[in-house]
């Protein structure tokens, strides 16, 4: 076989550092895009913050700023900084020198609303605030109540089988079979003896081993003089499974009482927490920052980007202005590496915005109905729609919509929200499903509690508006919005 060489033409796509760059940040959400440029200043002594040197000027010494500032401070006759030595008795500081107001009221011209505007450019922490968890704040009762060393090994076993919803997930006798070897001659008396304890900490009905129980111990902490705590407590300890299926007639002949009686006793059940566990919140409260602010200005919708989420940089002259052309030691090339990188990097930045923005415009054009009426209104459309527009790719679309938010006036809304399957109608038209279920979620919440719709109810309704709508395709549609079945949302109590 003779080896020989041959010379071809041809076309090959390949990414570039800089296009993989582009793509990564356009599919980044707020929160990573956020780490991403924080991680590049870091490490990136080009890049620097627009507004971070402005104050301060590179052809003016320091010191004469400060020179100046001090005759700023000292140079007008009656100025509040001449402090006096002494102040009357019968006068407080607020009396002679008035408190600087760090904030300024303003109206907000959309919502009709009075906003406090900081002046302040930090973070607040009040944006992620987390609380005590359930079982620190049940440790801190046990530790106020006398128990021996046993009772508090027990304890301590017990707690830490109590979920977020207050209840006992691991049973007595699996805690007292695996205390055995760690505490002699226990038995299984001694551990319900400290459940029962534990029991009567806050909140009440905590520790429960299931609903009957929870629902237990919360009517049995109310005082004796509660209108029918009695026959509460026998219904909910013997015969839940009734009221579960409102089973009325039966729940009266069990109970012997008259259908007032028992709509009191309910109503006293429905005052009991079935989750006491959640009052008390161990979770990271994390807040949904928009992406684009969405506003109604002179009957045009507006559509403008956040610009919290995403900081102005540029680069640093000053170390710019360093770099020498024909100079090719380690540390001049180190420097043009990074300006190379810290331009590639405010590009790419420029052009997730615009592509961000141009996507947003693009879909409240599309959905103007939703901004006025609401996801009754919402038109069906998908990401092709949107990519022929703009003259984009379907791929790039779907980065731009993941984990982006918009602020509507009718909530903070998932880019992906405007997009979903649609269905015929009678006129030849589509209808959205999410403006299907938007219509089944408001037939539900105004139907008659003690005949509620079924879904083939609804799908006979949604007909008659011209929407062909299959039963089946309402309950994928009502199980997917987390909505009983009509048995279940049935109220005969």
């Amino acid at each position: 076989m003779k080896q020989s060489l041959h010379l071809r033409m041809g076309h090959q796509l390949s990414m570039t550092p800089q296009l993989q760059q582009a793509i990564k940040l356009l599919q980044m959400s707020t929160l990573d895009l956020q780490q991403e440029i924080q991680q590049a200043l870091e490490s990136n002594i080009m890049l620097e913050l627009e507004d971070e040197f402005d104050s301060f000027s590179s052809d003016e010494p320091l010191h004469d700023k400060k020179s100046d500032n001090l005759d700023l401070m000292h140079g007008s006759e009656g100025s509040q900084t001449d402090i006096p030595d002494d102040l009357p008795i019968d006068t407080s500081w607020d009396d002679i020198y008035e408190p600087e107001q760090d904030f300024e009221i303003a109206p907000d011209y959309e919502f009709g609303t009075i906003q406090e505007i900081s002046n302040f450019d930090g973070e607040f922490e009040s944006q992620r605030t987390t609380t005590l968890s359930l079982q620190a704040h049940l440790l801190e009762q046990l530790d106020l109540v006398s128990f021996s060393e046993r009772d508090y090994a027990i304890a301590i076993a017990m707690i830490d089988s109590i979920n977020t919803e207050g209840y006992l997930m691991t049973a007595v006798d699996d805690i007292f079979y695996s205390l055995r070897e760690q505490l002699i001659d226990l038995e299984l008396d001694e551990v319900h003896a400290v459940l029962h304890r534990i029991q009567y900490f806050d909140p009440a009905g905590v520790a429960a081993v299931d609903l009957s129980d929870c629902l237990r111990l919360q009517l049995q902490q109310l005082s004796d003089d509660t209108p029918h705590k009695a026959d509460a407590l026998i219904l909910v300890t013997r015969h839940l499974d009734l009221l579960a299926t409102h089973e009325q007639n039966k729940l009266v002949r069990k109970l012997a009482v008259t259908e007032e009686e028992l709509d009191a006793i309910v109503a006293l059940i429905r005052t009991l927490d079935p989750k006491p566990g959640e009052q008390i919140q161990s979770t990271l409260s994390e807040y949904v920052v928009p992406d684009v602010y969405v506003r109604k200005i002179n009957d045009w919708w507006r559509v403008e980007l956040n610009p919290e989420i995403a900081p102005k940089l540029r680069v640093n002259e000053l170390y710019a202005g360093l770099i020498k052309k024909s100079d090719s030691s380690k540390d001049n090339t180190v420097m043009k590496e990074h300006l190379q990188e810290a331009k590639w990097f405010i590009k790419s930045l420029h052009s997730r915005n615009d592509t961000l923005l141009r996507v947003a415009r693009c879909i409240v054009e599309k959905q103007t109905a939703f901004f006025e009426h609401g996801s009754i209104a919402m038109k069906s459309m998908v990401l092709r729609d949107v990519a022929e527009e703009l003259e984009l790719h379907e791929s790039t679309i779907s980065r731009v919509t993941t984990q982006k938010y918009m602020h509507t006036p009718n909530g903070i809304v998932e880019f992906k929200y405007f997009f979903s399957s649609h269905v015929l109608t009678d006129g030849g038209g589509e209808c959205s499903s999410t403006a299907i279920r938007a219509l089944i979620k408001e037939l539900i919440s105004n139907e008659n509690v003690t005949k509620p719709l079924s879904d083939s109810k609804i799908a006979e309704f949604l007909k008659a508006k011209g929407i062909n709508v299959a039963r089946r395709t309402v309950a994928k549609y009502r199980e997917a919005m987390f909505i009983s079945s009509s048995s279940q949302r049935k109220r005969l109590l």
